[in-house]
Order: C-alpha cells, then sequence, then structure tokens
C-alpha cells in the first residue's frame, strides 16, 4: 500500500478510535508528511518497501538540520506508531523500526513565573478600562489558577463551570475528563467576565475571540506573551509557562504530588516528578543567597 494512503489511515484511527486531539493529529501528520515526502524523493512509494536503511538515512538528513534531541524523538516515535499500525492492519510483515531506540532526552527544569510577577500581570489588567479585560483576567485564573494547558482552555464551555461545587470540568489529553478546583480568585474572576457575555447558553464556548468565534491557542499565546514581557524577562512567554509556575509553586507551598498530579491530568507520576526538582533548585538557590555558611 502507498505509504501516504496509509498514513491517512492511521490518522483516521487515531481521531475515530483514540479520539486523540486535533493538535495531536495534526503533529503526527505534518512528522509523517516529512518522511513520506523524504521516501517519495527516493522513489520509496509503498510503505512495505521502507527499510531500516531508509529510517536511519531519514534520521542523519534531522540530524544535519540541527533538530533538537526531543524533535528527533517525536518524529520518531511519530514513525514508530505508523509501522505498529501498519503490522497490525497486515500491511508490512515486519517492523523496520523494530532495533531502533529513541534517543535519550536530558528534560531540562521548565521555567516558572514568580508569584509575584503574575500577581502584577492582574494588576496591569485590572487597571485596563476595556470591558476585554475580563475576558483576559479569567484566562489568567484559569491557566494559572487551574494549572490547565491553553487546548483546554480553549475548548472549555460555559457548562464545563460548577459554581456550586466550585470545580472545572476539563478534557485533556485523549479526550479524558478531569475536574479541576476551582479557587476563589478563578471564581471572582469568572463572576465578574460572565455579565460580559452576550450568549450564556451551557452549550456555548466560554471564551469569545474579537470576532466571535471560540478562541484558539495562537490568540491565548499573544495574550499571555503581551503581559508576561511586561513584568519579566523569562525566556519562555508561553501559557505553558503559567501550568509550570502554578504547579511549582503548589509543591512549594506543600501540595502533595499525587493531587498535583491529579490537578494536572498528568498520566505518569515521573512527569509531574519534573517538578519536585524545580522546587529543590530553588530552595537552592535561595539557600545560597541567602545563608550566611553557604
Amino acid at each position: 500500500m502507498r505509504t501516504e494512503i496509509t498514513v491517512q489511515h492511521f490518522l483516521s484511527e487515531l481521531k475515530g478510535i483514540r479520539n486523540a486531539s486535533d493538535n495531536t493529529i495534526l503533529s503526527y501528520n505534518r512528522d509523517l508528511k516529512q518522511f513520506t515526502e523524504f521516501c517519495a524523493s527516493r522513489n520509496i512509494i509503498e510503505i512495505e518497501d521502507i527499510t531500516q536503511k531508509h529510517i536511519r538515512a531519514f534520521l542523519v538528513k534531522l540530524n544535519g538540520e540541527n533538530n533538537s534531541t526531543g524533535t528527533i524523538s517525536r518524529k520518531l516515535t511519530s514513525l514508530r506508531n505508523l509501522f505498529n499500525f501498519s503490522l497490525r492492519s497486515g500491511y508490512i510483515e515486519k517492523n523496520p523500526l523494530k532495533e531502533i531506540s529513541n534517543p535519550k532526552i536530558k528534560r531540562g527544569i521548565p521555567e516558572t513565573l514568580p508569584l509575584d510577577s503574575y500577581l502584577k500581570i492582574i494588576n496591569l489588567i485590572d487597571e485596563e478600562k476595556d470591558e476585554s479585560k475580563f475576558q483576559t483576567k479569567s484566562i489568567f485564573e484559569l491557566l494559572y489558577g487551574c494549572a490547565i494547558r491553553v487546548s483546554e482552555l480553549c475548548n472549555l464551555d460555559i457548562s464545563d463551570i460548577n459554581f456550586e461545587s466550585r470545580t472545572l470540568k476539563v478534557y485533556g489529553k485523549g479526550s479524558k475528563e478531569r475536574l479541576v478546583p476551582l479557587g476563589e480568585k478563578s471564581i471572582e474572576a469568572l463572576k465578574e467576565y460572565m455579565p460580559t457575555l452576550t450568549d450564556r447558553s451551557f452549550n456555548k464556548p466560554l471564551f469569545i475571540s474579537p470576532r466571535g468565534e471560540r478562541i484558539y491557542s495562537r490568540f491565548v499565546q499573544r495574550l499571555v506573551k503581551k503581559y508576561i514581557q511586561k513584568v519579566s524577562d523569562v525566556s519562555k512567554k508561553s501559557p505553558h509557562i503559567l501550568r509550570h509556575s502554578a504547579a511549582t509553586h503548589m509543591l512549594d507551598r506543600g501540595a502533595d504530588l499525587l493531587g498535583v498530579k491529579e490537578i494536572l491530568g498528568h498520566e505518569n507520576l515521573k512527569t509531574t516528578q519534573i517538578y519536585t526538582h524545580v522546587s529543590v533548585e530553588r530552595l537552592k538557590k535561595t539557600h545560597k543567597s541567602s545563608h550566611p555558611k553557604s
């Protein structure tokens, strides 16, 4: 079977059976399209004709383009899932990736935003005169206060808020549902924002773009960057830094690691444990800068 057709069958399974998110499918599509075009440039059209030699040549190309270890590992994972699907579906008899392992990734310590910088952002928003400030404040309060992903924020509907139980229903990776506690500040921000909505029907999007449509990731990224650069010189000014900061600040204040894992919606505790390293590193810096015997 032609590789490009196999890819489409694989992506259809991801969406229809595995309930993968749109972002996940887009990512797989980009990686696999790049590999398909690489094979086509060498006149390898059928997926059963792809060998370990071709995949290693693809890796050499990626290395030559100075892709990071993380990027190469992600592309290999995309290929691995494609060939596993192809083997399972009977399109190939042998997996050419069987003896190729992903490069080891040295995970860095996530960058965080100091609490006082976050509070400065909220103060800046409060000082604005435009009515849109209520939505902006709610966006920040949910990204930080509930430690949710930007994709989870964009997919929120009005019905996902429960003021009575003080919880937020979130649909995470793979459309997995979880309930996240709503803090006092988040509730206050939402109660100020909700009256500004023209349509408060339960099934309507919680946040609306200036064009009257559901907000999208790029919109939130621009908004967050605009405010973070006013108060901090952190290198990463993305919405995810608010999630990193929330997790770190919770652990700094003695939160249970398993509890933080549930709030963040991580499948693996190891993913959450990276934030304990952030807390330890912050303690080391504090000790070094302030302890007389350091």
